[in-house]
């Protein structure tokens, strides 16, 4: 719910023109007039394909109760109110400021290359042990989905977990003046956007506006394990407190016991004493987002064996689908997306699982510069954890090239994904693992339904 004086209040001076409607009160705010219900105020943003002010009107004839857009229609129906300026971008993310400013909750960030979705659940179900917490969905964690969530702010909410990522120098910072944190994670530092960003010291500086965006009483969580992430804690006026697997961590973990998809434990540590976490989340590789959670919550006051009990009560992240093979055993869907770091986590989890060990693998995407030694150095880690290797595409052929040169005696390389899937069916047996990893735009999803049992031969 948004009113109308918190929309003039919050917009200030970026309001041109104003038009009474018959409400004051606004149900939800969305950006896709396909979706207004009644009441609703549908803001007018510009796109790449199309432009929101084309939908104005449709949206105030779907019941929309305002608008927020460039320039008033003359056939705007009677009764809907109308708030008018130059950008309608800079005021969706002034009025999600204004929200935060008027609520009392504790803003939570994440970033990093790698694992800060996972991170952001993980944290948001360890604080919901003790609070209402709102936290971003999907891929809402960009210069519109981030005010979109917090414009869903209430006065119930006591914490919101905000994932936010980036493709360019100075968005973080952006996000950051919208949310404006209280806490800071950063996991990582990866060649995610290489190609965009050019080398590693500038996603690091890229990653960096989060920290330095932090207030003085604030908390900067970074990763004890990766130099760059650790460079930041001279770069935050915050206190920066450190997780990882080193032991000079401030929150770290020994101990560890991995059973694959079925979970991983591990003695969890913090100012000299220590609890035993037995969580759900999926691998060895799971443990960094689990401590960068852990110390969210201990940042915020949790004792350490609340923290371990809420990890233990975690239900894993939906990002890794697991299916049951036709001629039995496991598909492991891990296709969202892939990057070095993530392929080397998926490797290592299906490493971990018993069975027999297929690996089907695609192109990692936007590595520029750093393209063909990190697929190079994907095939030698595939042929060191998997019995197994299909690849895909003419990056694929790279990794493939690698395997074999590492010795791997069972590597297959395909210029299409139709023809590894069709080749991997054939191949299935009983008690077999298959991973399927790649980058997003390879859709290595379709193969799952070539691979996975279906509900009828379940039933049956």
């Amino acid at each position: 719910m948004i009113t109308a004086g918190e929309i003039i209040e919050s917009l200030g001076s970026l309001l041109r023109e104003q038009r009474a409607g018959a409400t004051m009160r606004y149900r939800n705010v969305v950006i896709d007039s396909r979706e207004v219900a009644k009441g609703d105020l549908f803001v007018a943003l510009p796109g790449e394909r199309t432009d929101g002010q084309r939908f104005a009107v449709a949206a105030a004839e779907a019941g929309a109760g305002a608008l927020l857009l460039r320039e008033l229609p003359t056939n705007l129906p009677e009764g809907v109110a109308a708030f008018v300026v130059d950008d309608t971008l800079a005021a969706l993310q002034r009025l999600a400021a204004g929200r935060r400013d008027r609520c009392r909750a504790r803003v939570i960030a994440v970033t990093g290359s790698v694992g800060k979705t996972t991170t952001k659940e993980i944290a948001a179900s360890v604080l919901a042990t003790r609070y209402d917490v709102l936290k971003n969905d999907a891929n809402y964690n960009n210069e519109i989905g981030l005010p979109l969530t917090l414009l869903g702010l209430q006065r119930r909410h006591r914490r919101a977990v905000l994932e936010m990522g980036m493709y360019a120098i100075g968005e973080i910072r952006t996000l950051c003046e919208i949310a404006r944190p209280d806490i800071g994670v950063v996991t990582n530092v990866g060649p995610v956007h290489l190609e965009r960003l050019g080398s590693m010291e500038a996603i690091a500086a890229a990653k960096s506006e989060l920290p330095e965006s932090l207030p003085p009483h604030g908390f900067a969580v970074l990763n004890a394990d990766d130099p760059l992430v650790m460079t930041m804690a001279e770069r935050t006026r915050a206190k920066p407190l450190t997780f990882g697997k080193a032991a000079s961590a401030d929150v770290r973990a020994s101990e560890i016991e991995s059973r694959g998809l079925s979970g991983v434990a591990f003695r969890l540590h913090w100012r000299g004493e220590s609890e035993r976490a037995d969580t759900r989340l999926p691998g060895r590789h799971s443990v960094s987002n689990a401590l960068a959670a852990a110390a969210v919550g201990l940042a915020d006051g949790m004792a350490l064996s609340e923290v371990a009990a809420a990890l233990g009560a975690t239900r894993p992240p939906l990002r890794i689908q697991t299916h049951r093979l036709k001629e039995g055993g496991t598909l492991i869907d891990d296709t969202y997306n892939a990057g070095p770091a993530s392929m080397a986590a998926a490797l290592d989890l299906l490493a971990e699982t018993p069975g027999r060990r297929i690996a089907v693998l695609g192109d990692m995407r936007e590595l520029g510069v750093a393209e063909r030694e990190e697929h190079l150095a994907l095939g030698r880690r595939a042929a060191e954890t998997a019995d197994v290797i299909h690849t895909v595409g003419e990056l694929g052929a790279i990794v493939a090239g690698a395997a074999r040169d590492a010795g791997h005696g069972s590597t297959h390389d395909w210029d299409d994904k139709e023809s590894a899937g069709e080749a991997v069916a054939a191949d299935l047996r009983a008690g077999d693992v298959v991973l399927l990893k790649a980058s997003r735009a390879m859709a290595l999803e379709t193969l799952v339904p070539v691979l996975a049992e279906t509900e009828e031969e379940r039933e049956g």
